[in-house]
């Protein structure tokens, strides 16, 4: 009785071995796996920030012109009214 004990308890010692051995093989692939998750994070925060600057610059040159479209206008809408005026048009 005690050899079919001690038989069982080895084959249990050896799959636990097995399974221990398993579990550093996934440990050592999700090590790898974060690694490359954190590489791949650093990449697309590095891309956001200059999509992020292109969009900045694209804002600023269309608030730019803008101002200059308004200048205009209102250089027109002078004009306009001077001409009016010398024609004698109301």
């Amino acid at each position: 009785m005690d050899d079919k004990v001690f038989s069982l308890l080895e084959k249990m010692y050896v799959e636990i071995q097995d399974v221990k051995g398993e579990l550093s093989d996934v440990k050592g692939e999700l090590s790898k796996t974060n690694q490359s998750i954190v590489r791949l994070e650093d990449k697309m925060d590095t891309n956001h920030k200059a999509l992020f600057d292109g969009y900045k610059q694209t804002y600023e040159k269309l608030d730019t012109l803008e101002k200059k479209v308004d200048e205009i206008d209102k250089k027109v809408e002078k004009q306009d009214v001077e001409i009016r005026v010398i024609k004698g048009v109301k």
